[in-house]
């Protein structure tokens, strides 16, 4: 989808529906596979194991303790998925835009801002993985299970040490917050269809399909 703003809005209802019932998390994946291209992303998707498998483990502990595991894994697996698809269709500047427009050049400005700051931190994260994994690859022939918690922390130790650079450059360049900005959004057809194929799986998730039989009766 081109538009950010419908963009946006699919993505937080698609995640709504995928949390509200199991129908609706099929219903998301569905869509998914339809609207969201998932061919063009099939080298960003392998980043999405770690992810994968950790909603897993915590379904499987939930199913053998208190039950519910399978609706847990299957609705939090959808939700990846609608996040997963925003970060691969993500352009940069858009959430800057969206922010103008939606609130104006003071709180949207900031907003935006914000969101822009948070997906290239992101960015930059997916491609420090890339790196350490590598760095794995090259010392012990593979990267492991195990591996995953001190490449956390390098993550995480990068990402703050990045924020606190960044929020120092901005000090030191005078920014108080406010900024001026003109928003320009282009809509094809595609992205309105999606929009309304959305709507539609966020009503499955609310009504479920037996209900449309008997309403037909």
């Amino acid at each position: 989808m081109q538009d950010i703003r419908l963009r946006t809005g699919c993505a937080f209802l698609l995640s709504l529906a995928a949390f509200a019932s199991v129908p609706g998390a099929i219903a998301v994946s569905v869509w998914w596979i339809i609207f969201a291209r998932p061919w063009r992303h099939l080298r960003s998707l392998r980043m999405l194991i770690p992810a994968v498998m950790l909603v897993a483990f915590f379904g499987i502990v939930l199913e053998f303790t208190g039950g519910g595991g399978v609706s847990y894994g299957v609705r939090m697996f959808a939700i990846i998925l609608i996040g997963a698809w925003i970060y691969n269709e993500y352009r940069p500047g858009e959430f800057l835009h969206l922010g103008t427009w939606l609130l104006g050049n003071t709180t949207g400005f900031d907003l935006g801002m914000i969101a822009e700051t948070g997906m290239q931190s992101l960015d930059l994260m997916v491609s420090d993985l890339g790196r350490i994994r590598q760095a794995y690859v090259i010392k012990t022939g593979r990267m492991g299970f195990r591996n995953f918690v001190p490449a956390g922390r390098i993550l995480i130790h990068g990402a703050l040490r990045r924020a606190d650079e960044t929020a120092e450059l901005m000090a030191v360049r005078g920014f108080r917050g406010g900024g001026s900005g003109c928003p320009v959004f282009v809509t094809p057809v595609s992205d309105i269809i999606a929009a309304v194929a959305a709507v539609c799986m966020g009503i499955i998730a609310v009504v479920p399909v037996s209900e449309f039989f008997i309403l037909y009766h």
